[in-house]
């Protein structure tokens, strides 16, 4: 991926981590806290003090919708060249840093606490992202017979992996409440799930990577 298309993801993401950063230390200094601080929405009525923490809200949330369409954008048209094509795509590994967005994930913990939310821990999600650096390594690499072979490989143990995890958060979770409470343990499930899914996309790159990087090393040590 080309260093202007980098920028055009990360910096409005950093913007947008600005603002929410900006509007709390503004609610919590002049607005009392509000939507900082945990509150009865079920009792919410609007201020002109909430607009700053509403706007840098809704902005994060363009934004993620923003990186979602970018994504699956991307994923088609590379799929589509990388099926005719005779070398890897091109990916900058600086791509991988985007995997950073992943502990954004951690403020679940706080919004579930606060109004009962938990589409933060989708944001784990980006863990997975962390894959774009191995993949970058590989750049313009040659794809003959060995490198389709250990591409399908890294992809069907990814998979078999992110799976089993699944099958076992399904297993154990569905046997009942974790301390008694069935909206913790649909938590746990949705964690657990993007989780699975995060590490099968930076397996994915990492195996592949790393089939690529020993097997000849292993050829010349015969």
């Amino acid at each position: 991926m080309k260093q202007h298309s980098v920028r055009r993801i990360v910096l409005p993401g950093v913007i947008c981590a600005l603002l929410l950063a900006a509007a709390s230390g503004y609610s919590m200094a002049f607005n009392g806290g509000r939507l900082v601080e945990p509150m009865d929405f079920s009792t919410y009525v609007f201020r002109a003090g909430d607009l700053p923490m509403l706007l840098a809200l809704a902005l994060t949330v363009c934004y993620v919708g923003y990186l979602v369409v970018l994504l699956v954008g991307y994923t088609l048209s590379s799929r589509h060249r990388q099926a005719s094509a005779s070398t890897a795509r091109a990916v900058n590994p600086r791509l991988g840093l985007l995997g950073l967005l992943g502990f954004l994930g951690f403020l679940g913990f706080w919004t579930y606490q606060t109004d009962g939310s938990i589409f933060p821990f989708v944001f784990f999600l980006f863990f997975g992202f962390f894959g774009f650096f191995f993949e970058g390594k590989l750049s313009g690499t040659l794809m003959d017979e060995r490198y389709r072979e250990n591409q399908l490989r890294a992809r069907t143990t990814a998979n078999r992996v992110a799976l089993t995890i699944i099958f076992l958060a399904v297993l154990l979770l569905g046997q009942g409440k974790i301390m008694g409470n069935l909206e913790l343990t649909l938590v746990a499930f949705v964690i657990v799930v993007v989780l699975a899914l995060a590490l099968e996309l930076f397996l994915s790159s990492y195996l592949l990577y790393r089939y690529d990087h020993d097997e000849p090393a292993a050829r010349d040590g015969e």
